[in-house]
């Protein structure tokens, strides 16, 4: 386990993400959680990542500070951090953002419905691999009514929206078409 190495270095993170990182340490001790040293660098690696992180990326990142750090390591923290709704993963790109919406309440409430519903949408860039999430409230509800019409209880929805950034547009990239996963 990282947390008790004696031998293991702290990242460094912008002043920015320190202050978020801090934020969820203080709602994590509110609710009865712990932020682990080992949970807050790996939040803290993807908060710091201009774009979607995937596990072995963030293994890789983690190694400098934790040489001795393996997959399971990073994959239970992503597990906490899933399961409180401080990231999210992009089922497309099998990859990690974290909550832009976190940082408003140090819980991701946000965007969760009156059900307790998870929703999340997000804008995925084909040319650049960067990600926005953004929350549509007109979205959530459609989605809902949907499922229900069909006699459906939805629990969570994700939106990936896949498309151009306005700066590859710019650019002149033109669509790249990613093959398609084994789920999709």
């Amino acid at each position: 386990m990282l947390d008790s190495s004696a031998s293991a270095t702290t990242l460094s993170f912008s002043p920015e993400v320190t202050r978020r990182l801090d934020r969820t340490a203080e709602w994590c001790q509110r609710n009865g959680q712990r932020l682990t040293e080992t949970r807050r660098q790996v939040l803290g690696l993807i908060l710091s990542s201009e774009k979607p992180s995937g596990a072995y990326d963030l293994l890789g990142r983690l190694r400098p500070a934790h040489p001795k750090a393996a997959p399971p390591t990073v994959y239970r923290a992503l597990d906490f951090l899933l399961e409180h709704s401080l990231i999210h993963r992009l089922e497309r790109l099998s990859a990690f953002v974290g909550c832009s919406h976190a940082a408003e309440c140090s819980h991701g409430c946000n965007h969760h419905d009156d059900t307790g519903m998870h929703r999340a949408q997000f804008l995925i860039c084909r040319g650049c691999d960067r990600a926005w999430e953004l929350e549509q409230e007109a979205i959530a509800p459609a989605l809902t009514r949907a499922a229900q019409s069909m006699g459906f209880r939805a629990e969570a929805a994700t939106v990936e929206i896949e498309g151009l950034c306005a700066d590859c547009q710019k650019n002149g990239v033109t669509s790249v078409r990613r093959p398609k996963t084994a789920a999709g």
